[in-house]
């Protein structure tokens, strides 16, 4: 009882402390905290959800055509309900080393915490250095998709310029991220993220459904065990877009209030993701095979341009998601993350977007690059590596018997969370990076035969003079 008399009294005092950051009674104030300044379970939710679905939702059918409408389903519904668990996880790991470093008195108002960190006290330096360079390569990668998305996209509008030079001009606007303080000033953004791939995902569905099947319309999939697990793994990525589930934690005023808020997030993009690719792919089959992003494929109205409109405004939120932790981490490197400054935070996180710059321009593989980095990243990332600390941090019974939060009773308990640990550990090490790292390699590898690095306009179709 007296432990948690201690950890309620230092994290109420935490709360208090953020909640009186700017003072309410002045209108400049009301105003910032009511579109800039987020920390509610709300805010919380709204960037759980519009983080996860982003450019993605636009390669889902792709993924359908590789594995056939069923097992595309399937597996939506199963790395769905995976990344929710494993998210979770996160959490409990997170909120159990805040407390424990509350309890030690450490302030952590000007400093947010980050997964290595939270490997690093827990577990060591071993696993914060594993940590680390996942997560952090992860994330760049991640910021590199959203480049290429935002070049495959806008090719749809305007196609004078080619995706590589429409790459050079998205990076330049990208770059202004940087001046984005935290994932506390995410609020407005992550809204309006959330309405815009809402509209996309049923502009999808109905468009697809209004539009009819193709004539000759094939459903062959799957024919080729290298192209299934391809999908797989773009399934795997789509649903593992919590890599930065501990700042977007760290953001809110009561974060051991997170633990459902992954998972109700989750449930929301099923509805989007699902009707969706179902419906591009019934319509378009096959043809998806050759045509990794969706809007591609239909015609162009009003209503798309809309679509692809949104989505690049989005895919310029989702890079400021996913360039952020790293920007965080470049700062404690240069010893500036506690600088109040924010124009010479913003200087020294310049550097961080030029290497995501070259790698989008080097590789442009709109759709395979996405499966790569699932089987070979992600899958460490958000799924094996949180499993693994989960068990390694509560495998004495004084941590357990001590422990922050324990186990729901209806998974039976410590048993039920680490046979749930060991499943996901095992089938994510087999099938996702073994199998599936072994099929996106090969699909990549055959892109950049195809294709070439440095190539100018990937899946363009032939320019009309």
């Amino acid at each position: 009882m007296a432990s948690e008399k201690v950890e309620t009294v230092v994290a109420g005092n935490y709360v208090e402390m953020e909640r009186e950051e700017g003072d309410p009674k002045m209108g400049k104030s009301k105003l910032s905290r009511l579109l800039w300044h987020g920390g509610s379970v709300y805010d919380a939710w709204f960037s759980c959800a519009s983080n996860q679905v982003a450019q993605v939702l636009l390669t889902l059918p792709y993924s359908f055509s590789q594995l056939g409408m069923l097992s595309g389903i399937l597996f939506q519904l199963f790395y769905g309900l995976m990344g929710s668990w494993t998210a979770y996880l996160i959490s409990v790991l997170y909120v159990e080393y805040r407390t424990r470093k509350e309890r030690e008195k450490v302030d952590f108002r000007n400093h947010v915490i980050q997964w290595f960190e939270v490997l690093d006290g827990l577990l060591g330096k071993h696993w914060r250095n594993a940590g680390l360079f996942f997560n952090c390569t992860f994330l760049m990668f991640g910021s590199v998709i959203q480049l290429i998305a935002c070049a495959s996209n806008i090719y749809y509008i305007n196609d004078n310029l080619d995706k590589r030079t429409w790459t050079y001009i998205f990076g330049a606007c990208c770059a202004t991220t940087v001046f984005i303080p935290s994932f506390h000033n995410y609020r407005i953004w992550s809204f309006l993220g959330l309405i815009m791939t809402t509209y996309t995902a049923w502009y999808l569905t109905i468009a697809s459904l209004i539009h009819g099947q193709v004539e000759g319309v094939k459903h062959s999939g799957p024919t080729k065990i290298v192209l299934y697990f391809t999908g797989a793994t773009n399934i795997l990525y789509t649903f593992g877009g919590h890599a930065v589930t501990v700042e977007i934690m760290h953001a809110m005023w009561k974060p051991q209030k997170f633990k459902m808020i992954y998972l109700i997030a989750t449930l929301y993009v099923l509805t989007l993701t699902l009707p969706s690719a179902s419906a591009v792919y019934w319509a378009f089959g096959d043809m998806l095979l050759t045509h990794s992003n969706a809007l591609s494929l239909l015609p162009r109205t009003g209503y798309r341009d809309t679509a692809v409109v949104l989505m690049l405004i989005h895919q310029f939120i989702t890079f400021g998601f996913a360039c952020t932790p790293l920007y965080f981490v470049w700062e404690k490197f240069l010893r500036m993350h506690e600088t109040k400054s924010m124009l010479k935070r913003a200087l020294a996180r310049l550097p961080v977007v030029i290497p995501i710059w070259f790698l989008a321009i080097i590789f442009p593989f709109f759709g395979p690059i996405n499966s790569t980095v699932g089987s070979l990243l992600v899958s460490f990332t958000v799924y094996i590596i949180p499993a693994l600390a989960h068990m390694v941090t509560f495998a004495s019974a004084s941590a357990r018997e001590n422990a922050v939060e324990r186990p729901p009773s209806c998974l039976g308990g410590w048993a039920g969370l680490y046979t749930m640990n060991i499943f996901v550990v095992v089938w994510v090490l087999i099938v996702g990076f073994g199998f599936g790292g072994w099929a996106s390699m090969l699909n990549f590898i055959r892109q950049v035969d195809t294709f070439g690095l440095f190539t100018k306009c990937y899946q363009c179709p032939p320019h009309k003079a």
